[in-house]
């Protein structure tokens, strides 16, 4: 089988040299490398994580923005809507309050054409009654 003779000694040392050798010269740099290599990894999940809630908090707060102008938007076209109503209702009113004193007016001026036509009226009828009672009787009995 094995033959225990120096050689085995030699062969341990040199196995545990090279091992040695071997960790200086590969390993350590390799873990080193693999371990930088990992916690830029984990430096970068962090930081994509920080910027993502930040993007989140700041879609959020845009959103409340954005509601609120939308309220602020709504309140002042209904209270636009209001003011025109409100405006439309007066001009209605005032168109309304024209009329009524044109009609008003109209109706005083017919009034008076009818009282000047009634008064003409009997100042004629005046005059052919006695006209037709002269023919009638006389225009000595009629005086």
């Amino acid at each position: 089988m094995f033959d225990f003779n120096a050689t085995l000694p030699l062969m341990a040392i040199q196995f545990l040299l090279l091992a040695a050798v071997l960790n200086i010269l590969f390993y350590k740099p390799l873990t080193k490398v693999l371990d930088e290599r990992n916690e830029y990894i984990r430096k970068n999940e962090t930081e994509a994580r920080e910027r993502l809630a930040k993007a989140e908090q700041l879609a959020k707060q845009y959103e409340q923005e954005l509601a609120e102008t939308r309220k602020q938007y709504q309140a002042t076209i209904a209270s636009a809507q209001a003011d025109a109503d409100k405006v439309a209702a007066q001009q209605v009113a005032e168109a309304q309050r024209e009329a009524q004193a044109q009609r008003e007016q109209v109706q005083r001026e017919i009034d008076t054409q009818k009282q000047a036509a009634l008064t003409s009226l009997e100042g004629q009828v005046d005059n052919l009654s006695r006209q037709i009672l002269e023919k009638l009787l006389g225009a000595e009995l009629v005086g």
